[in-house]
């Protein structure tokens, strides 16, 4: 009876206090929100809003659609096997008229003269000499005599191709590539085509980068490892000082010891190496040296930590059962610092795939990276489409080497878990 009326008693006591651990658990989980609330709203506004901003300028194209809407839309339907018919003339007469009063003709021309070398002028002269609109049926005929170019199937290809409110036209630009007149797909002129070769060399050069960087920090960074922690942590800070000091800074302070007259090619003559001084600034060498100094920290850490994790027991076992250094170390030692080595050459390649102080001051104009033709586009001739294609390609690139990445570490893990 007691233990019935008890159980009785405490059973509607157990409610409530499920109640309080959810309550109790949703305030947390609250308060971990809050807390983190801010970081989310900082990378929101400040990493992923101008990333979707800069996909969307890819392929936004409204210039010439809400300048010259009529002619768009007497387009719409045109097969582009020959020149349109008076109707989309008579269209056009019209916007160019509206355009010149309300004074947005430029911004039109200059959408349409990225798309047709020329069509700025095209655009222009026949707006200042469009006295009045043309009578019925002889629109096609009076632009024809302002401009031969309005007869050509070429400039109203350029038109309609630049309608919007999307396009392609950028993205394809970015890869040296080009519609005809019939739509097609087609590799641009020699002289426009250059882009390839930019993200080539672009490429080349963080490679190249990586490699030294590797170079150069594995052995600092196994020595960091092997060192007891006071002096590996005096090490480090030699290592972390670079971080100290502005990339300007670093960067012009190359430009000085490499220069003809520099400390380096004073110590080459006299030394004898040399009799002139070399040319090792405002070319490739300059720029993998510079590249490589500022870089070589984001190399080094990765390693270090990796090889601080790596037991001492496992090299003296391979030495108790009969290995030589050399085996242990290419056989034992090198296969665990794997991860750190493809996150260090990751976050090399990336950060010096978008670099553009240190190129442009370091390198000739045969040296310049993708990143300097993104911020020519983007302050000197404000074609924001082109620089946004470019930027695109670029993360495109450094998504597609950040996947490979977790598919080779992720492969690694499954087969070392196999083996285990």
């Amino acid at each position: 009876m007691a233990e019935a009326f008890l159980t009785s008693a405490d059973a509607p006591t157990e409610v409530p206090l499920k109640r309080r651990l959810k309550r109790a658990e949703r305030a947390r989980q609250f308060k971990a929100l809050a807390l983190v609330l801010p970081c989310l709203l900082f990378l929101l506004f400040t990493f992923l809003g101008p990333i979707a901003g800069m996909l969307w300028r890819s392929v936004d194209d409204w210039e010439v659609g809400r300048v010259l809407p009529h002619t768009v839309a007497a387009l719409a339907d045109w097969d582009g096997k020959d020149v349109p018919d008076e109707k989309a003339f008579a269209a056009l007469a019209d916007d160019i008229q509206a355009a010149r009063a309300s004074g947005t003709a430029a911004i039109a021309s200059k959408r349409l003269n990225y798309a047709l070398n020329g069509f700025r002028t095209i655009l222009a002269s026949t707006a200042r000499n469009l006295k009045s609109a043309p009578e019925a049926g002889t629109a096609k005929e009076t632009l024809g005599k302002i401009n031969p170019a309005w007869r050509e199937r070429a400039t109203w290809a350029a038109i309609k191709g630049a309608s919007g409110p999307m396009t392609s036209f950028y993205l394809l630009a970015a890869l040296d590539l080009t519609r005809n007149v019939d739509g097609a797909i087609v590799a641009a002129a020699p002289d426009q085509a250059i882009y390839r070769d930019v993200f080539a060399r672009t490429f080349a050069i963080s490679f190249g980068v990586s490699v030294l960087c590797l170079i150069l920090g594995f052995p600092v960074a196994y020595l960091l490892a092997a060192l007891p922690p006071g002096r590996s942590n005096l090490l480090m800070i030699f290592v972390l000082l670079p971080f100290w000091t502005s990339l300007l800074v670093r960067t012009c302070a190359w430009i000085v010891l490499l220069q003809k007259e520099g400390v380096v090619n004073d110590c080459l003559r006299w030394l004898g190496i040399v009799d002139e001084p070399l040319r090792l600034v405002y070319n490739r060498f300059g720029v993998v040296v510079a590249m490589t100094h500022v870089l070589l920290p984001f190399m080094i850490l990765p390693l270090y930590s990796s090889m601080k994790a790596i037991s001492p027991a496992y090299m003296r076992a391979a030495a108790s059962l009969g290995a030589s250094p050399v085996t242990a170390f290419l056989r034992i030692y090198l296969p665990q610092t794997l991860p750190g080595i493809g996150a260090g050459c990751l976050l090399v390649f990336i950060l010096a795939l978008g670099y553009y102080i240190t190129p442009a001051l370091v390198g000739g104009a045969a040296d310049q990276m993708i990143s300097y033709f993104i911020a020519n586009y983007t302050t000197e001739t404000a074609n924001w489409g082109l620089a946004s294609a470019l930027g695109t390609l670029l993360l495109l690139a450094t998504l597609l080497l950040a996947v490979v990445y977790g598919k080779l570490v992720h492969g690694q893990q499954v087969t070392g878990g196999m083996k285990n």
